[in-house]
């Protein structure tokens, strides 16, 4: 046998394995997605990707990662965390989740206060009544300032129905939302109005993205940040993020 022919025949078999492999993923993802039609025809699958783990799919329905088996049969949520390095091998896909369903959410369905020059943008789930809410709000000048969008999205911790959360319909549905927000976070009253809104949707985004206090700070990244951030020490950051993203 030539030695060409021996580097032929090692190509076609190597050509020939990850052909198998390619039809055996996309039969296992079908499984998979007929599966979940049937399970939660609310969610879209956006991908199906292969782990470290024999048989088990990543599959990414923002907001949320599942792990499914080749046969559709088990699923689970949780992190799969490399125990030799320590590594969260979930948390970076979860971030990228995050950030596509607040991006699939969509930027009209929010309040924002935007600088001239964008050089950073946060989306903040925020409470009319919460303190640290107003804090970060009443130096909301000193953020877009430093040239951070900030985009709200309510979020009243008492639910959906609560004082909270009517204040944040009546923001919503006022004719200026922005001074509207900001004389209801200054405590002042604001007229009661009730109209085609997306407080309660944004709500249960905040639920399924993990959101358990206000505010709640998430990046470009999908990074969660929990709690009020100065405008300077969260500018600083972001520039040391935009940094290392780039090294």
């Amino acid at each position: 046998m030539s030695k060409q022919f021996s580097v032929f025949m090692a190509a076609l078999l190597i050509l020939l394995s990850i052909t198998s492999v390619q039809a055996g993923m996309k039969e296992d993802s079908q499984k998979i997605k007929a599966m979940l039609a049937k399970q939660m025809p609310d969610l879209k699958v956006t991908e199906i990707n292969k782990t470290p783990l024999d048989g088990i799919y990543e599959v990414i329905m923002p907001p949320q990662i599942l792990y499914i088996s080749h046969d559709a049969k088990f699923v689970f949520s949780g992190n799969i965390i490399n125990a030799e390095t320590g590594q969260n091998l979930t948390l970076p896909q979860r971030d990228k989740v995050r950030a596509q369903a607040v991006e699939m959410f969509g930027e009209k369905s929010m309040i924002v206060f935007a600088p001239k020059q964008v050089k950073h943008t946060i989306t903040v789930f925020t409470d009319i009544d919460c303190t640290y809410c107003r804090k970060l709000h009443s130096e909301i000048d000193q953020y877009t300032k430093l040239g951070i969008k900030v985009r709200y999205m309510a979020y009243p911790r008492a639910g959906i129905g609560s004082a909270s959360y009517k204040k944040a319909v009546s923001v919503w549905c006022a004719d200026d939302r922005k001074t509207a927000m900001t004389k209801a976070k200054n405590g002042e009253n604001i007229p009661e109005k009730d109209c085609k809104n997306p407080v309660a949707d944004q709500y249960r985004l905040g639920e399924q993205l993990g959101v358990q206090g206000t505010p709640a700070l998430f990046l470009e990244s999908g990074q969660l940040v929990p709690g009020y951030v100065p405008a300077d020490r969260l500018f600083k950051g972001l520039e040391e993020q935009k940094k290392a993203d780039k090294s």
